[in-house]
């Protein structure tokens, strides 16, 4: 992806889940900070990559409560499903408050049939933008209608977005 700095910079993946992109982005020399509200895919995280010096946090949108400074680069991949449409528009405000002034913000929008026992709420990519936009942010990519790249996941499809600060 285009909008990941090049130089070692501060990164927050944000629902991290079992820290696949967290650990990416420490290969890539990044100093990364991992926030995941859920227990069993935090622990299994810090078991995968105990040996990275990632910084894992019992937290989660809308409020991300344990998290201070700026980060230059924010990932909301596959998690902005899990808000209904208040706590996205508080989530988008606070996740601007925490981006460094220059700083990507890049996220995906699930649409489709929801998983069984998940809690999922609808997104809508010009809400979205329009939420950003409210809170300081320009928009620099929107793609919609993207495939599910998971098998028996045909109903399933995804908005791409970044955000710059």
């Amino acid at each position: 992806m285009p909008f990941i700095p090049h130089k070692p910079s501060r990164i927050l993946d944000a629902g991290a889940g079992i820290g696949r992109d967290a650990s990416v982005f420490y290969g890539m020399g990044h100093d990364v900070t991992a926030a995941e509200p859920a227990d069993a895919l935090r622990i299994r995280a810090m078991e995968l990559y105990a040996t990275l010096d990632i910084r894992w946090l019992r937290d989660a949108l809308p409020e991300l409560k344990s998290l201070y400074g700026a980060f230059d680069f924010i990932l909301a991949s596959g998690v902005w499903h899990h808000l209904n449409g208040e706590e996205q528009h508080q989530a988008m405000s606070r996740i601007a408050q925490l981006l460094s002034p220059g700083g990507v913000f890049a996220l995906t929008l699930r649409s489709g049939p929801a998983g069984v026992g998940t809690r999922v709420f609808p997104t809508d990519g010009k809400q979205t933008i329009a939420n950003a936009e409210n809170s300081g942010l320009k928009t620099l990519l929107f793609l919609e209608n993207q495939p599910s790249l998971m098998k028996h996941k045909e109903n399933v499809c995804w908005t791409k977005l970044v955000f710059q600060k």
